[in-house]
């Protein structure tokens, strides 16, 4: 009978721990699932920080069952829809991601064995922010949950991401998570009545301005693009949402019927145009992986291409821009490379997802995708894993990118060429990557994507927003063109303009505007991923060297 306090005690604190636990990994989520939530993540690591105070001074053991089950819930409230497109791949997305951030925050729980006071907090900090800058440029990468990301659909609140671009939100985040967290251990320490009252202003001052001063910020600089649509050259644009189910694309509709529902589209909407030679230019597009017949070094002998080449011709100055499944066949008794699938001997096929762009006489330029999707596009480690693959049956994708981004050019007849750049799909997710195409001239952007592999959930939503991300870190406007949907204009400010329905066939006829100044974080990208990936290695070697350290 004297052991049954005990037990209850216990109980209790479990269910305590699981509680702070289930309530970080909601708070984190929202800001993904619902518009206008960006600020729950300002408060969301709270309940997590606290769950590892109350479990170290419990002395409680096995913490990381409570940190990595509150890092799944929060990877599968906000991207259990990639089971949809592969429930294999999902829930290794889910766990793996939900692992990485679990052995983050066990590194931090180590690093109090040897830091104090603060340092410990700082060190979790700087090892998140370059664990995402990392993540960007990873072989296996899946950054969709960079904290920065929170504020996708609450632009409103981060027009300062022309500065410091999402990582600066990561910052934000960890920052105020940080400051109120130690606000309330002070109070709870009872230290907080041993501060005099210039000590508590200057805590209380400091506290607010890091969780207001953003928000006021924003407000001054978002206000400079408020008539940025309206502004200087224009770019006349014709997006067309075909909307074609992906997983029954060729069963239910042959590819010239396809090709015809486009250029019915297209057709439609340019009957003024038709033989004016007279015309500004326009730009057409047509989403990801539109037609699978493209060969790269025989692109003229592809039926797609020749149908819209033929159909541009009656319209003088509008340019096509399409998404393609295209191959580049490579002459080779041996295998060019470890990506290249045999398709007889001596030949092999390097396959691509890509953009073309073309006009009525024929010009054609093309651009491969970079940023793959993990296992569905890309083998990661190729040398290593395409072997297997082989032996498995080839069942993982093995796109080949170009390397490097490309700017494509809308022409016409009476005017300077317009250089656009295209992020395909996932592109649109790496924010530095992304200032790449505004280094080499782009003007304004587009991005064409297919995200109907999810179905109705919130991953198309998502993707979306991370487009109004792009636009604020670039301030460039951009057409974004969706098989299913959402298809809209992005104004250089973040704000989506004419979204189109979801699952419905539309068009968007509309304007936007070519700019040609350079964000700080065009000319200077991802200086705060930088400095904390400097301070993180620095204080990992000073953890090092103290549990290295003879003890006295």
């Amino acid at each position: 009978m004297l052991r049954r306090p005990y037990y209850d005690i216990m109980k209790k604190e479990n269910i305590l721990l699981w509680g702070l636990a289930a309530l970080s990994a909601v708070l984190m989520s929202v800001p993904f699932l619902l518009p206008n939530t960006g600020f729950l993540a300002l408060i969301g690591l709270v309940p997590l920080l606290c769950m590892d105070r109350i479990a170290t001074y419990s002395g409680k053991k096995h913490v990381w069952r409570y940190h990595y089950s509150a890092f799944v819930l929060w990877n599968a409230f906000t991207t259990f829809w990639v089971c949809n497109a592969t429930m294999g791949g999902g829930l290794f997305a889910i766990f793996a991601n939900a692992l990485q951030m679990s052995l983050i925050f066990g590194l931090f729980r180590l690093s109090k064995k040897k830091f104090t006071g603060s340092l410990p907090y700082i060190f979790l900090m700087v090892i998140w922010i370059a664990w995402e800058r990392f993540y960007f440029d990873a072989e296996i990468s899946w950054p969709w949950l960079v904290m920065g990301n929170s504020f996708a659909q609450s632009t409103w609140a981060v027009q300062w991401y022309e500065y410091t671009g999402t990582l600066g939100g990561s910052l934000w985040i960890w920052a105020c998570n940080l400051g109120l967290f130690g606000l309330m251990v002070s109070l709870s320490d009872g230290k907080w009545h041993s501060f005099n009252w210039k000590a508590k202003t200057a805590v209380i001052t400091g506290i607010c301005t890091v969780l207001i001063l953003p928000f006021i910020l924003s407000a001054v600089i978002g206000n400079r693009y408020k008539n940025a649509m309206n502004e200087g050259e224009q770019l006349e644009v014709l997006i067309i949402q075909p909307n074609i189910d992906p997983y029954n694309k060729f069963q239910a509709m042959s590819q010239e019927d396809q090709n015809a529902r486009l250029t019915a589209a297209a057709e439609e909407n340019l009957s003024d145009r038709k033989g004016d030679t007279t015309a500004t230019p326009l730009l057409v597009l047509a989403p990801e992986t539109f037609t699978p017949d493209i060969i790269t070094n025989d692109v003229t002998s592809s039926p797609s291409w020749q149908t819209f080449v033929s159909f541009l011709r009656e319209y003088p100055n509008v340019n096509l821009l399409f998404g393609a499944s295209s191959r580049t066949y490579i002459e080779s008794d041996d295998a060019p490379s470890h990506t290249a699938r045999k398709v007889m001997d001596g030949l092999w096929s390097e396959s691509h997802n890509s953009a073309l762009m073309t006009d009525g006489s024929g010009r054609t330029e093309i651009f491969h995708k970079n940023k793959l999707v993990v296992a569905v596009e890309k083998t990661p480690y190729p040398a290593l894993f395409c072997p297997i693959d082989d032996k498995l049956g080839g069942v993982m994708g093995r796109c080949v990118g170009d390397g490097e981004v490309k700017i494509m050019n809308v022409r016409a007849d009476n005017s300077k060429d317009i250089p656009v750049g295209c992020a395909i799909c996932y592109e649109s997710v790496y924010g530095e990557y992304y200032t790449e195409y505004i280094k080499k001239g782009a003007r304004a952007m587009t991005i064409i994507t297919n995200d109907a592999w999810w179905g109705d959930t919130p991953g198309y939503r998502q993707h979306l927003s991370y487009a109004s991300l792009r636009a604020i870190e670039t301030r460039r406007a951009i057409a974004r063109c969706a098989n299913t949907g959402i298809s809209a204009i992005i104004s250089p400010s973040g704000e989506i303009l004419q979204p189109t329905p979801w699952w419905k066939p539309a068009v968007i006829k509309s304007h936007i505007p070519l700019r040609d100044d350079l964000t700080f974080f065009v000319r200077h990208g991802d200086i705060i991923g930088r400095i904390c990936n400097f301070v993180f290695w620095l204080l990992l070697l000073a953890l090092g060297v103290r549990f290295l350290a003879k003890k006295d």
